[in-house]
């Protein structure tokens, strides 16, 4: 196998001195070791490029699966715990909405009191339930209307320009 490596410091060229660097101040010089690189063929070089490419490539889509993989852990962790915030809240609203109801039952009937905070939660409930039907209908349909359009004009322009 041939292998192209700069000369350092002091190091004398022994091997086929093949060039200076482009670009260089003309002191580094590159040397081959070992076959020379004209004794390769051209499929050969082709052949392992290509088989090094499709290497890194596979190595690259593991490390990415490995990558997501450790993330969707933590998403699902996360998840869950976001899960159980939501149910110890409604613990939590559900305590306040009973002090509520026990505070109004000092100056009327408990039921009373419940049915004034049972019908306040239900207008609460409607006037949430009626914004988010309006931000779900500007969701929908699910598709980036103007990305499309710009890209509809970039097709049209791009035909224009290929037509003069």
């Amino acid at each position: 196998m041939s292998t192209v490596r700069p000369l350092e410091g002091g190091e004398r060229a022994t091997g086929t001195t093949i060039g200076e660097h482009p670009g260089g101040d003309g002191a580094t010089a590159y040397r081959t070791t070992g076959r020379g690189a004209g004794d390769q063929k051209v499929g050969e070089l082709v052949s392992r490029a290509t088989q090094q490419l499709s290497d890194l490539v596979r190595a690259e889509l593991r490390l990415a699966a490995a990558e997501i993989k450790d993330k969707g852990k933590h998403a699902g962790a996360g998840a869950g715990l976001f899960g159980g915030a939501g149910v110890m809240a409604l613990y939590g609203g559900g305590a306040l909405v009973a002090a509520a109801i026990a505070a109004i039952s000092l100056a009327l009937p408990v039921w009373a009191a419940a049915l004034i905070i049972g019908g306040f939660l239900l207008v609460v409930a409607g006037i949430l339930a009626l914004m988010g039907r309006s931000q779900t209908s500007r969701g929908f349909p699910p598709m980036p209307e103007r990305a499309l359009e710009s890209a509809r004009q970039d097709m049209a322009e791009i035909r224009e320009r290929a037509h003069r």
